[in-house]
């Protein structure tokens, strides 16, 4: 496979371009040559959650060393934005053949989100929320006049009283749980301190590392944070710089991998007004304690699941929210240094409200990624699945 997408800036003009030659199904490179993509063969596409009444989105999919497939996201809702959002998870013994009923296990009195979770070496399970009141922006004015119909706002203001003002404050942060009997009992959320969609990775010295934004606090950092104790308790390591005319508000929704020779590649969600969003990259060659000045890779989609496969290769799963919407993956031989051609696994998006897929590999050539999309003429979202391999 042709390596071609180097860490470098791409301009506007550029971004369009990729996206109009992506829509026919070539790549340009860099030099300017027009090619075709490597093809994904999809073996298996379906939908994977089983109530068709809920909106479900935000999934991560881990594999257990057991061989059993879990898959935790925000369950419970009725739309992208409400105050019923929870934690719910799924399992799978049979390779995602079938899956379970979903089973929540964190249900706090405001809007659950973006699910992550990994199984540690110990076999503990770790999985990872944060909580939001992004839906009270929805309640103002009187009946009627807001952007909810009476009999949506007043079962939203129900749910909303259930805590006074004071008692919301505490109950924003970013959160996790921590199962050690396999998902049958959860403790109580504690802080991590930031928060991600797909959670951290536990590092080959034994550390547990989580790369992620600080939602609520007043330092507001982005930057990494370790557990020495199997995620049970979290300090602050290093913060992650930010470019030049970059800040805060412009990095979201980070995620971690750690290559073979150790060094640790995270990407990073680039939100700015007037900008694509786009992928940036940083690495660490020192465990997490220093980081590179974030790039861009040229990857236009968010946000990206970093995970290592078994020949040491590094994949990247993301969204693709610009017709033609889905799911595209690259591959990484040289740690994230330059990154392959696009490859498709879905393109029959029918809307932008999708995403935030997450891989994993099921054998030598086999591969099974899970996202959430919302379907045509359909409020709710489902998760859908795919089981693929590289064709060539």
């Amino acid at each position: 496979m042709r390596s071609t997408m180097q860490v470098t800036a791409f301009s506007r003009r550029q971004f369009l371009r990729l996206a109009l030659f992506g829509a026919l199904g070539l790549v340009i490179a860099p030099d300017g040559e027009c090619f075709a993509l490597p093809n994904i063969k999809v073996l298996e596409l379906k939908t994977i959650s089983r109530d068709e009444k809920v909106y479900h989105a935000w999934p991560t999919l881990t594999r257990r060393k057991n061989g059993d497939l879990l898959v935790v996201f925000s369950g419970g809702r009725e739309g992208h934005i409400d105050p019923f959002g929870r934690v719910d998870l799924i399992v799978s013994h049979d390779e995602g053949e079938t899956w379970s009923w979903p089973r929540t296990i964190l249900d706090g009195d405001l809007d659950e989100r973006d699910a992550g979770v990994i199984e540690t070496s110990s076999g503990a399970l770790l999985v990872t929320t944060f909580s939001s009141m992004t839906y009270a922006s929805q309640l103002g004015g009187a009946k009627g006049q807001g952007l909810l119909d009476d009999v949506t706002k007043d079962r939203w203001m129900s749910a909303h009283s259930r805590l006074r003002a004071d008692e919301a404050k505490t109950e924003l942060g970013q959160w996790m749980i921590r199962s050690t009997d396999g998902g049958r009992t959860w403790s109580t959320r504690y802080a991590t301190i930031v928060n991600s969609p797909h959670g951290p990775l536990q590092l080959a010295d034994g550390r547990i590392l989580y790369a992620g934004r600080e939602l609520s606090g007043s330092r507001k950092r982005v930057g990494v944070v370790e557990s020495t104790d199997d995620g049970s308790t979290w300090r602050w390591l290093a913060d992650i710089p930010f470019a030049n005319g970059h800040g805060y508000s412009n990095y979201h929704e980070l995620h971690a991998v750690e290559a073979s020779s150790g060094k640790i590649v995270v990407h990073i969600r680039y939100i700015k007004e007037g900008e694509p969003e786009e992928i940036l990259q940083s690495d660490s060659k020192d465990g997490g304690r220093t980081w590179s000045v974030p790039v861009p890779i040229g990857v236009f989609g968010f946000p990206s699941h970093l995970s290592r496969l078994r020949d040491n290769r590094l994949l990247m799963t993301y969204g693709f929210r610009i017709k033609p919407t889905g799911v595209r993956v690259r591959l990484s031989g040289d740690e994230g240094k330059t990154w392959s051609d696009e490859l498709v696994i879905t393109s029959d998006g029918t809307s932008s409200d999708l995403g935030y897929p997450s891989t994993v590999q099921l054998d030598e050539k086999t591969f099974l990624t899970v996202w959430y999309e919302r379907l045509k003429a359909s409020r709710l979202a489902v998760l859908r699945q795919a089981r693929w391999s590289i064709a060539n």
